[in-house]
């Protein structure tokens, strides 16, 4: 897991953010700090993307990746997320890395680590055919790093079916839980067993398509993958 940023960014800014997005609860787990954000965001692969309409809350699971200061959104053009985010309503973005179970000797102490980020804003369609061929690139490679070197480009037909919404990485809040449990004093001797759990994305082995010519050899990119 990658160093927080200095604490002093934290604490500094903590006070001035505006409630919404303020941390309250254990406000030293939170940080405003864009470098955070990049690093979470960077390495997790599904946002869920939250919004209302006609007074109903939704929220969606999707591929994204980022560019530069800009969370690049997929999605198909005709489904509702893309047609609501489209008209520039306000919109939340959470991502969330798991780092590990804690156990401790209560179950009202057991919690997780974990690594988060929230991204509030509004999105723009990406509508540039360019634009939209680069963007799609991105989030190739940040699902997959060295993949779009082998797969073939998209056509003009499937970049014009395609949506592409960009958010602004600006408007944000970070919270993280790291270490062991927390126990109650008078629960440390109790005999049950305490710590932490590490969890990570473990993968399987690459099982190659049979449809189609036979498939070259597996690539290192796919073979050494790791996240």
């Amino acid at each position: 897991m990658q160093a927080w940023a200095a604490s002093s960014t934290t604490v500094t800014t903590h006070q001035t953010q505006p409630a919404y997005r303020r941390v309250r609860r254990h406000p030293e787990r939170a940080s405003y700090c864009v470098e955070d954000a990049y690093s979470i965001l960077d390495e997790a692969l599904v946002a869920h993307v939250s919004f209302t309409m006609d007074a109903r809350p939704f929220i969606v699971p999707m591929g994204f990746g980022r560019d530069g200061n800009r969370l690049l959104l997929h999605g198909a053009r005709g489904s509702r997320i893309y047609r609501q985010l489209a008209k520039g309503i306000p919109a939340t973005v959470a991502v969330t890395l798991l780092d590990g179970l804690v156990l401790a000797r209560s179950t009202f102490h057991h919690s997780m680590n974990y690594r988060s980020v929230v991204v509030f804003g509004q999105c723009e369609p990406i509508t540039d055919i360019e634009d939209k061929d680069k963007a799609l690139e991105l989030l190739v490679e940040h699902i997959v790093p060295g993949r779009s070197q082998d797969a073939r480009r998209p056509t003009r037909q499937e970049l014009e079916a395609t949506g592409l919404l960009a958010m602004p990485i600006e408007d944000f809040s970070i919270k993280r839980r790291s270490g062991p449990p927390v126990d109650d004093p008078a629960d440390l001797d109790f005999p049950c067993w305490a710590g932490v759990l590490p969890t990570h994305l473990a993968l399987g082995q690459p099982q190659p398509d049979s449809s189609g010519s036979p498939p070259p050899e597996c690539p290192d990119y796919v073979e050494r993958y790791r996240r």
